[in-house]
């Protein structure tokens, strides 16, 4: 049975043409717009086809290629599965990037992706799908490759729980403060965040929201002040709010502790007063807003394991505990 191939547009129509003139600083998904068809040839998607079936009858009526580059995009922005089926429905830059512009229901289901992603694993295609997309990168100078590289290895997609960086667990933790404020106001998510300042966290991609360039130190300590007002903003809010309940009120500066906890470990004043990530890693730093428990493994012993590989080593605690391991590069 032959693969399903995914044959996208190589030309922008008009609509996307509209698309790109509006994203300013978010260039990754241009970038994977205009070299898709180059990176997903039908060399690549036969190979993809190999290593996922999605029946028991035949092969994934959905695309592997498309189910691929979604992947991608997840992992960069480091969103999760339910965020990211819903950034596809909702985002036209997904949109752009998975050729399915103003799309009401995405490709494929939250089901398909995770199934998808535990094949490229399992036959270290993880691995091929990212050094391939640092390879177009490198060819067509379209992004920096440094920086790919770096956000695609760090992704917390390779392991079985959401390891997330600092912007994006002290955004996870605020939008879980707000999720408990909207269900105790009987209100959405999105309208708490424009009561409180804050709607850059409601939005299905925190670093997306914040439309930065990434690899520019300047705009990266401005993302970090911006994520750190909104979390003051928050804190202060609650304490303004006295029609709130004591749960509530409980339930919301727990996840602002939570937020106050990644700060103290992954935040330092800069000389000129201004916040600026900490150097290294601080002992039993929390990596995981949805797993308190979860903690940086050891390194493996040189030779283990294939360099740059993440590996995940699943036991039994609570249902499950994730012991994530890094081997040295």
């Amino acid at each position: 049975m032959r693969p399903t191939v995914w044959n996208p547009a190589i030309e922008l129509s008009t609509q996307e043409e509209k698309v790109v003139k509006r994203i300013r600083k978010a260039k990754l998904f241009v970038f994977l717009r205009q070299i898709r068809h180059e990176l997903f040839d039908l060399e690549f998607q036969t190979e993809l086809a190999t290593v996922f079936k999605d029946s028991n009858v035949g092969l994934c009526p959905v695309p592997p290629a498309q189910l691929a580059l979604a992947i991608i995009l997840q992992a960069y922005t480091g969103v999760s599965d339910d965020e990211a089926i819903e950034a596809i429905e909702m985002d036209k830059r997904w949109q752009l990037v998975l050729d399915c512009i103003d799309c009401e229901q995405s490709p494929f289901g939250k089901g398909t992706l995770v199934r998808f992603r535990a094949s490229l694993m399992s036959k270290s295609f993880d691995r091929r799908l990212v050094e391939k997309t640092i390879e177009m990168a490198q060819k067509y100078k379209g992004y920096n490759e440094r920086s790919l590289k770096v956000a695609l290895d760090s992704s917390p997609l390779w392991g079985a729980a959401r390891v997330e960086d600092t912007y994006n667990l002290l955004g996870h933790a605020l939008r879980k403060a707000l999720e408990v404020i909207a269900h105790s106001c009987q209100q959405d998510v999105t309208t708490v965040g424009v009561n409180t300042g804050t709607e850059i966290v409601t939005q299905t991609s925190l670093k997306a929201a914040l439309d930065l360039d990434w690899d520019d130190p300047v705009e990266r300590k401005k993302a970090l002040s911006t994520v750190l007002e909104a979390l003051n903003s928050v804190e202060s809010w609650i304490e303004q709010k006295k029609e709130l309940d004591d749960k509530t009120v409980t339930q919301a500066k727990n996840h602002i502790q939570d937020a106050r906890l990644i700060e103290a470990q992954d935040v330092e004043e800069a000389s000129d007063g201004s916040p600026k990530l900490r150097k290294g890693v601080a002992k039993d730093r929390r990596i995981s807003i949805e797993d308190e428990d979860m903690r940086h493994g050891r390194k493996a012993r040189r030779g283990e394991y294939p360099p740059g590989r993440l590996y995940v080593k699943a036991g039994v605690k609570n249902s499950m505990v994730i012991n994530v391991m890094f081997s040295k590069t």
